[in-house]
This record gives C-alpha cells, sequence and structure tokens, in this order.
C-alpha cells in the first residue's frame, strides 16, 4: 500500500532531507584523489550525528557503514574502506538519514580529479535523466511515465538504466512502495497523488544494463565492467508540482 504523508510527516521529511544534501556538499568538497572512502564514511556520519539524527543506512540488513561508495564499475551498495580514490576514476556516494522517525535518501556521482569525456557525459545524462523524471513526478500522471522519461533519455544517448534496480517511496522506513524502475512503458503503473514520497534514482551504465554482485554480498558491478553513474533525490508529490526534498 502506498502511504500519502501530510504535512506534519513531509515537514520531519524535509528535515531528514535536509541533513542528507548537507552531507553531499560536504562529499563535493572531500573528493580528490588520495582520499579514502572510509574518510568520507567517516565525516558523513558525523555530520548526520551533529543534528540528532542517525545514518539510515548503518545497520540496514547489516550493511555496515554510514555511506555507500562505489567507484567506476561499482553501480551501487559499494562498501567504505581503504581504497584510495585515483585521478580520473568517478564515485557514486549514496546517503540517508533519519530524523524524528523519517527518510531522506539522495545520491550524487562525481568526478575524481580530471576525467574521461566519456565519463563526464556519463555523469551529465544521468543526473539530466533524474531532472527530467522528477519533472514527470506530479498529481494524474502515471508513476511510469517518470520510467519512461528516464529511460528514453539515457537510450536516446546511448546509454542503459540499470534493470536489476530500481527506486522507491519513502517515508517512515527507507523502502516503502511504490518501486520506481528507470525503464517502462508511459501510462502504467500507480496513478501519482499529492503527498506521494519518492526516491527517484536512475542508475545508467556505459555499456550494457547487465549487472552482477560481488563476493561482499553487497556491492553491485557492471557485467562489462564499464563505468556507472547514480543520481538520486527524495521528491514530495504536492499541489505546486514535484518538491525535491533532498535539495539545500
Amino acid at each position: 500500500m502506498i502511504e500519502l504523508k501530510n504535512k506534519e510527516q513531509l515537514d520531519r521529511m524535509r528535515t531528514a532531507s535536509r541533513i542528507v544534501a548537507e552531507v553531499l556538499e560536504i562529499m563535493k568538497e572531500m573528493v580528490k584523489p588520495g582520499v579514502t572512502t572510509e574518510q568520507l564514511d567517516r565525516s558523513a556520519e558525523q555530520h548526520i550525528l551533529k543534528y540528532g539524527a542517525l545514518p539510515a543506512f548503518k545497520g540496514y540488513n547489516g550493511f555496515p557503514a554510514t555511506l555507500c561508495t562505489s567507484v567506476n564499475e561499482e553501480v551501487v551498495h559499494g562498501i567504505p574502506g581503504l581504497r584510495a580514490l585515483r585521478n580520473g576514476d568517478i564515485i557514486s556516494i549514496d546517503c540517508g538519514a533519519i530524523y524524528d522517525g523519517y527518510v531522506g535518501d539522495s545520491a550524487i556521482t562525481l568526478p575524481v580529479g580530471e576525467i574521461s569525456e566519456e565519463c563526464y557525459k556519463l555523469l551529465a545524462v544521468c543526473e539530466e535523466s533524474l531532472k527530467l523524471g522528477i519533472v514527470k513526478a506530479r498529481k494524474g500522471n502515471r508513476l511510469f511515465d517518470i520510467s519512461h522519461t528516464v529511460q528514453s533519455y539515457v537510450e536516446k544517448n546511448g546509454m542503459s538504466v540499470v534493470r536489476d534496480y530500481v527506486g522507491h517511496g519513502i517515508g517512515r522506513r527507507m523502502h516503502e512502495e511504490p518501486q520506481i524502475p528507470n525503464f517502462g512503458k508511459p501510462g502504467r503503473g500507480p496513478r501519482l497523488e499529492i503527498g506521494m514520497a519518492l526516491a527517484i534514482e536512475p542508475m545508467v551504465n556505459l555499456g550494457g544494463y547487465q549487472v552482477e554482485s560481488l563476493e561482499d554480498g553487497w556491492t553491485v558491478v557492471t557485467k562489462d565492467r564499464r563505468a556507472s553513474a547514480h543520481f538520486e533525490h527524495t521528491v514530495a508529490i504536492t499541489e505546486n508540482g514535484p518538491e525535491i526534498l533532498t535539495r539545500i
């Protein structure tokens, strides 16, 4: 069942989402060659705790960290550690926070130093596909209008959307109904209503859409080992259209 949020619930989500947005702004300043993913994770956790919030990912189904840090061909769920970022890498950073019982969730993909032209394009296409998908998150549209918009833009640019992992509803729990694929035919799925809160998150690959999990049981990589990008916002559907909650 899809839960519609009232004003008080959305206010709590706005606070949680603002904390996440601030963390990602800090990450933009920190990401550079030589920095380890563990350093990023430690800084993110400190910022979340400073507000009396909790990291949404840490302990979730046993996940050991505050951030998901996925580098190059890693799509999602990379575990922070001693790995030092290198010039030319790209890193997807996914962050969630719980404040007063409600969750905010957002992700960005950042360049590390100077990256290749095709990776710059990958990041640009993935981020733009998210923006275009969010435009469709308005009362009266169907859920798959979002999905189709993301897929169409990505494939028009010669890339592919991951099909094994999807966006999701969000609120008191990080993953609620409905699931939000990044592919599909328009005009299908639930009718979008005021009060819905959605985590829309395109995952875009330079190569094929096929992915697989590594032996750590968490990290998901592209099967062809080509680069992948991930952008995400928590979005509320309001009378005035989509409101991006995870934005400062």
